[in-house]
């Protein structure tokens, strides 16, 4: 089958053909309609997870996906063949990903049904994103009326959750690229959300604490400098990080900081796809690219606002 591989790392991803997959026990074939890049994509394919991973090369990448059942490993209940699903791989090692035709995935956990109304393609790049998004919110217990400062949200995680966020009544300030990244962001929400788009690459604290003089509740880390983002919060406030931040790199005692790691588990993946089913939350692909041309979706990734997707054909 045709994949996008690696041969070691770090190195540059390409589309070859290898052998096709066979589910063990546990585990579902599926026949991949759509996937996304992730940056946990091009972090593989830099070499920032020797030694915390195995890499089983040839190494497929690719953590979401969207398909149909093909076949069931031995002692699968719940799912048949034929079943639209889609979901995120979530095995111990590397090697076995979904910017491929087919993929192996547990039946027991990052998977769940498609649901009516969810095209493929968003479907293959709601997953991890998603996941990440409303596991930071929840992290940092956000509530209504609150103000949240989200970092990256032009990204795939950073749109969903100026999305999530503003559907729980909170009051956003996202940071972006101005020019096409800034009229992406403020695409996103209805107009009656209150969401301020600041410029990060300006004075970011100046611009912050004019929405905020206090400082902002709680901070989504996706992207740009964690401790300058602690910094904004007020006494007691609290960020959610899922790019490396610790306790140990904030100074302020007073500030509350939850490392993420998304937990794309069946009960999460079933509310995002209802959401995005129903229209009130939109999965933000922008760039879609057949299979064969997997390799300019790693490139255009970087330069993309929201989610860049890999179809079969």
């Amino acid at each position: 089958m045709r994949a996008v591989t690696l041969d070691a790392v770090p190195a540059t991803p390409a589309v070859t053909e290898v052998d096709m997959p066979r589910p063990e026990a546990g585990e579902l074939l599926v026949k991949v309609a759509a996937a996304s890049v992730n940056g946990f994509d091009l972090a593989v394919t830099a070499g920032y997870l020797q030694g915390m991973m195995e890499h089983r090369f040839p190494l497929v990448l690719g953590k979401d996906f969207a398909g149909t059942v093909e076949a069931l490993g031995d002692g699968v209940e719940g799912f048949a063949v034929g079943d639209a699903v889609f979901g995120a791989v979530m095995k111990p090692f590397l090697g076995t990903g979904s910017l491929a035709e087919y993929v192996t995935v547990s039946a027991g956990y990052g998977v769940a049904p498609l649901p009516a109304g969810l095209a493929a393609a968003d479907a293959g790049a709601l997953a991890v994103a998603g996941a990440t998004a409303v596991d930071s919110l929840n992290a940092v217990a956000l509530a209504e009326g609150e103000t949240v400062l989200i970092s990256g949200a032009g990204g795939g995680v950073g749109s969903l959750a100026v999305q999530l966020a503003a559907a729980r009544g909170a009051r956003v300030i996202a940071t972006a690229r101005p020019g096409a990244q800034t009229d992406f962001v403020n695409g996103l929400t209805p107009a009656d959300a209150e969401v301020h788009v600041v410029d990060f690459t300006g004075d970011l604290e100046a611009q912050v604490r004019a929405i905020a003089p206090e400082g902002v509740d709680a901070a989504l880390h996706l992207a740009g400098d964690g401790p300058q983002l602690a910094g904004l919060l007020r006494a007691g406030g609290r960020i959610a990080s899922p790019v490396g931040l610790t306790p140990d790199a904030v100074k302020d005692e007073d500030v509350i900081v939850h490392p993420i790691m998304a937990d794309p588990n069946e009960s999460t993946l079933t509310a995002l796809a209802e959401q995005a089913a129903s229209g009130a939350l939109r999965v933000p692909v922008t760039a879609t690219y057949p299979l064969e041309q997997a390799t300019e979706a790693f490139t255009a990734f970087a330069g993309t606002p929201g989610k860049v997707v890999v179809t079969r054909s």
